[in-house]
């Protein structure tokens, strides 16, 4: 246990920023598999399609914002991005054609 006042904080700070940093890659895990669910059900109704760019972009914009805020790598962030484009032009091109 820390014994002066500035490693004290620093406890608390680091358990403060972890709950932080747990809590948006949590919600970035549960927005993928929410979109890649949304994508894999996927079918020519325009609702269905509606529901699945609003999964990305909100996917998109939680990545964006973690890796802003410094809980994710950049390249991590891109490499789900890419993740993502890529699952739904496999998708589309094979469920809507």
């Amino acid at each position: 246990m820390p014994r002066n006042l500035s490693a004290i904080k620093r406890v608390k700070i680091v358990s403060r920023n972890s709950l932080r940093n747990r809590r948006y890659k949590s919600s970035i895990k549960t927005m993928l598999k929410k979109t890649l669910d949304a994508m894999s059900t996927l079918d020519k109704n325009h609702d269905d399609i509606k529901q699945v760019q609003f999964y990305i972009s909100r996917s998109y914009s939680i990545i964006d914002k973690a890796i802003k805020k410094g809980i994710i790598p950049k390249n991590q962030g891109s490499r789900k991005k890419s993740m993502l484009s890529k699952e739904l032009k496999k998708i589309l091109l094979i469920k809507l054609n």
